[in-house]
């Protein structure tokens, strides 16, 4: 990064956005704006030098300040530039030796000010207000390397040392900020500082956090190395009241405690904490919620003294659930079903009414509901994932408050109607529906999806749910979102971190503001204390609640280091010192690659290119634009290789017929790559026929389609809780000359490429029901009506009214006449029938250990593509996978059943006569549970030896084995 010049460079001269070209395959707006509340106490101290910006800081250019400018000139006067410059923080101090700034003094002098009442002030001569002022020299030799590493973007910034004998540790708590004033005595420059890493090299901390329980005391920790006070308020109730005591804790090297009675517990508590908040340059009292709560009031107002340990809080024989969980040998036994919580039971009339939409639905074993996951479990699935389960904000906790729509009236209203979204985007904000993408705090239960949110319920709740799914045999995987929080600043009732250590959690551009690439409050795991947060809240859900698996959403925006720690801790778990097996623990998450983190921005990040070889599996967003068509964020109708490309066209301008050609076989080519496990080294026939590595197939931006080492890094998908459902994207992109029929099949041919895949397969719950959400694109906030699941099989929630307009207005000239048109919409039979074919699938692939290969060797050696190069048939996969004959010299044996498989996909609209030399004189049949199926198409496809020819009727997917011992 170059170095800014004040002589040079216009004080107004904007920088390009470095994210604005971003490519990210989700993208949806989780994070509504926060709401701000007015301060709980009164500032002690204040200063009419420091008050708030009245300037946005994006108003202002981040480039430096110019010389030249003078008051009679069209931009602002200097000394007016100058009066503003305290709120950016532009300045770092990254260890407690250096301070980095971006900025040419030429042959002027720099110096660090501190105030500890934040009583700093610019003038044209300097800075005034400060307790003390030091004198930094350049350190030509620049940043060093360890700096660098941690603080990549900051390379090329100068160097200024602090002299060895300074105090720092009490300098954190103060408001500081450096200016640099010209030879001439002119203050030229002035900014405040970051802090993160010299904070963390004075105080990185292992030791006890939160309310720490013995047998005859409890004991409180907060870290909080720049707060100047820190006081616990007590109370006896969730909501009102005086505090029963008001406690002052201790400090010691940055963390604060404080002992008390056992009386203390399921009382409440938050803490009152003294700190300079550089958002408004001024030292305040904080009402914050302990960032490691275990339990919480209503609304996370205030945190509850709770005792994850004590028996009252288990189900029973909640100990001994490790012993009764589903056995999983290895993690390429995975295979995982997305749901949100209120979805699998707000409309569930089977369920309880005070369980509907809650922890406890999981708990009804005659529910509609888990009735359908029990048959999915017996075919063979083997993780429920569910969507955010902390504590998050969009969502009161309290039943009594929601607003709610009349489903009846919504249902006599058209298809195609405006009417229903209206309804709904009214009281959106109000209701008890949101997917919960908006952290508040990340270690509690959410209260919502409680019987009652006050107290311990949430607890004994939450493991009430984990103890019935796993007992119908499904692991259960919390969504995490560790990559932002909602809430930041002193004064909003959501922010927690943020009042605690200011500018510390969060990470920050260059200018000090927040970085909000993942929507809003982006964290920073870089740091060393968020780091931590990250894993102490892991190991809490994994040993006190016992979940089998994490999902970390936009993990590409957390580091590389802190996911691999992650993992090592969590299977370093024993049954024996920690009551789980740690070693089945799953992780997975979104490994994208945007924002201020990309390309390794801050740190080698989790990103899907980083990741190879670390056993964490990252969603495989090629296998599912090649299936579908296009991506979530180009034109709806752009088709892929299942929805008609070159086949069925919708009237869409591919190009021409030579290029839809072209794409239908690179289309190919990436669902093969991913059906092998998408290996970076797999080596396989592509479609000009060359022999080529699965990282030397490319995206459309250049990036390498194949990207992991072992298969159980790759999360094959098609469809998730984001963008359209399945069913939905398959009845936008294709023709709508189909008939529902076909689009059935199609729905089904998605699912059978991921069932069949190498590597983990992903659902979204209700691909396997054609869910549709009336071709709503973003459903994060709209309501139990576009998000309905049904599990009566009645209906599928097609046309129940133009999506809501936020999100979707600019697609419902497409949109209306589809929902419209009565020949889209499945009827009972086809949604029953797709039950069945989703459980056969699942079926077939447990039905032999050749499809969850577990290392990448094996696939090479066994799983082969044919029908491949320029004179393949085009929209045809053919896949074989072979396995060994013990005592034979060769490939050992795996499967005692099937010495051969042969996958073979046709998504062309006529049937096909494939010959496949390769295969000839072999004993093929067809799956016998797709032979003793329902569905009479499949049954069509047949195999002859002699010829090594095979039949595959349109649209279908057919699996062929050869059985031991013929």
């Amino acid at each position: 990064m170059s170095v800014l010049n004040f002589n040079l460079l216009s004080p107004f001269l904007s920088l390009p956005n470095s994210n604005s070209n971003r490519r990210l395959p989700f993208r949806r707006s989780k994070c509504p704006p926060p709401s701000l509340s007015l301060l709980p106490f009164t500032p002690p101290i204040s200063n009419s030098n420091s008050l708030k910006r009245s300037i946005p800081r994006r108003c202002l250019s981040p480039m430096a300040l110019n010389d030249t400018i003078s008051s009679s000139s069209s931009s602002p006067p200097l000394q007016v530039m100058l009066d503003d410059s305290l709120s950016y923080c532009r300045a770092y101090w990254p260890s407690k030796s250096l301070i980095a700034w971006n900025v040419d003094i030429g042959d002027g002098s720099v110096c660090l000010y501190a105030s500890k009442t934040a009583a700093l002030a610019v003038t044209g001569a300097g800075i005034q207000g400060q307790d003390i002022k030091i004198d930094l020299v350049e350190d030509t030799c620049g940043l060093p390397a360890n700096v660098i590493e941690k603080f990549p973007h900051i390379k090329g910034y100068k160097a200024f040392k602090v002299p060895p004998a300074l105090d720092v540790k009490g300098l954190l708590k103060c408001q500081l900020a450096v200016a640099a004033v010209s030879s001439d005595g002119v203050c030229r420059y002035a900014t405040g500082l970051q802090l993160p890493g010299v904070i963390d090299e004075f105080y990185a901390y292992d030791g006890p956090l939160g309310a720490i329980f013995s047998d005859k005391s409890i004991s409180l920790f907060l870290w909080a190395p720049t707060a100047q006070d820190v006081r616990a308020c007590i109370f006896s109730d969730p909501y009102g009241g005086l505090p029963l005591e008001t406690v002052q804790l201790q400090e010691l090297n940055g963390v604060w405690t404080a002992a008390g009675p056992m009386a203390w517990q399921g009382c409440y508590y938050v803490y009152e904490v003294t700190v300079y908040h550089h958002s408004t340059l001024r030292i305040l009292k904080c009402i914050a919620n302990d960032p490691y709560a275990r339990g919480l009031s209503a609304h996370g107002r205030r945190t509850l003294l709770v005792n994850l340990d004590s028996d009252f809080l288990k189900p029973e024989d909640w100990d001994n659930l490790t012993n009764e969980k589903p056995v999983l040998a290895s993690f390429s036994d995975v295979s995982v079903y997305e749901l949100h919580i209120r979805d699998f039971s707000a409309n569930d009339l089977t369920v309880h009414p005070d369980f509907r939409g809650g922890y406890l639905a999981f708990t009804c074993q005659n529910s509609a509901g888990v009735l359908h996951l029990k048959k999915l479990s017996l075919a063979g699935l083997t993780h429920v994932h569910l969507l955010p389960s902390f504590q998050f904000a969009g969502v009161d906790d309290q039943k009594e408050n929601w607003k709610s729509v009349d489903a009846k009236v919504l249902e006599v209203l058209p298809p195609d109607s405006e009417e229903q979204q209206a309804q709904i985007t009214a009281i959106q904000n109000e209701d008890g529906y949101n997917w919960g993408y908006n952290p508040v705090l990340w270690g509690v239960p959410k209260g919502s999806y409680a019987t009652d949110p006050h107290g311990p319920c949430c607890t004994i709740e939450f493991r009430k749910m984990v103890q019935a799914l796993n007992r119908i045999g499904l692991h259960v995987v919390l969504d995490v979102v560790y990559n932002h929080v909602h809430a930041s600043g002193p004064s909003d009732e959501d922010s927690v971190l943020d009042k605690i250590v200011p500018g510390y959690y969060l990470r920050r551009d260059t200018d000090g503001s927040i970085e909000n690439s993942t929507c809003c409050n982006n964290t920073a795991s870089e740091h060393y204390m968020v780091e931590r947060l990250i894993l102490d809240d892991l190991l809490c859900w994994a040993v006190n609640y016992k979940v089998d698996g994490f999902r970390f959403d936009l993990m590409g925006h957390i580091m590389k280091h802190t996911m691999v720690k992650a993992a090592s801790r969590l299977h370093s778990l024993s049954k024996v010192s920690d009551g789980v097996d740690g070693s089945s623990i799953y992780l997975y998450g979104e490994g994208w690659d945007f924002g201020e983190v990309a390309k390794n921005g801050r740190g080698i990040n989790a990103s899907q290119l980083n990741l190879g070889g670390t056993g964490i599996g990252s969603f495989n967003d090629r296998i599912r634009d090649a299936v579908l068509g296009g991506s979530p964020f180009g034109d709806p109708l752009q088709q892929g290789f299942i929805t008609g490309l070159a086949l069925q066209p919708n009237g869409h301008d591919h190009g021409g017929q030579a290029n839809e050609g072209r794409m239908l076989a690179i289309s190919k080519d990436h669902i093969q790559v991913g059906m092998a496990g998408n290996l970076r080294e797999y080596i396989m026939t592509n479609c000009d026929g060359k022999q080529v590595k699965g990282s030397e197939i490319t995206t459309y931006d250049g990036a390498p389609v194949a990207y992991a080492v072992c298969p159980i890094e790759t999360v094959n998908y098609v469809s998730a809780h984001d963008n359209e459902t399945l069913f939905d994207i398959v009845s936008l992109k294709t023709s709508t000359d189909i008939t529902i029929d076909e689009r059935c099949r199609i729905n089904h041919l998605a699912t059978s490429i991921i069932a069949l895949s190498q590597g983990v397969p992903f659902f979204h719950a209700g691909d396997e029901m054609l869910r549709s959400k009336s071709l709503d694109r973003d459903s994060y906030n709209s309501g139990d009506w576009f998000n309905r699941l049904d599990f009566s099989y009645n209906s599928n929630n097609w046309g129940v009214g133009l999506p809501p307009k936020e999100k979707n207005e600019q697609n419902w000239p497409l949109i209306k006449p589809r929902l419209g048109n009565p020949s889209f919409k499945p009827q009972k039979s086809h949604i029953i029938a797709a039950v069945e074919n989703f459980a056969n699938l699942l079926q077939i692939r447990y039905s032999s250990p050749l499809f969850r290969l577990r290392a990448a060797d094996a696939i090479q050696e066994r799983v082969h593509f044919h029908n491949t190069g320029p004179s393949g048939v085009p929209g045809v996969v053919v896949m074989s996978i072979e396995d060994g004959q013990d005592g034979v010299h060769g490939l050992c044996q795996l499967d005692s059943r099937y010495s051969y498989v042969v996958v073979i996909v046709n998504v062309r609209p006529a049937e096909v006569l494939l010959p496949v030399p390769a295969l000839e004189r072999k004993s093929f049949q067809l799956h016998p549970v797709q032979w003793s199926s329902n569905d009479d198409i499949v049954k069509k496809s047949s195999y002859e030896p002699s010829t090594g020819c095979f039949t595959i009727p349109p649209k279908t997917t057919a699996v062929f084995v050869e059985p031991r011992g013929i």
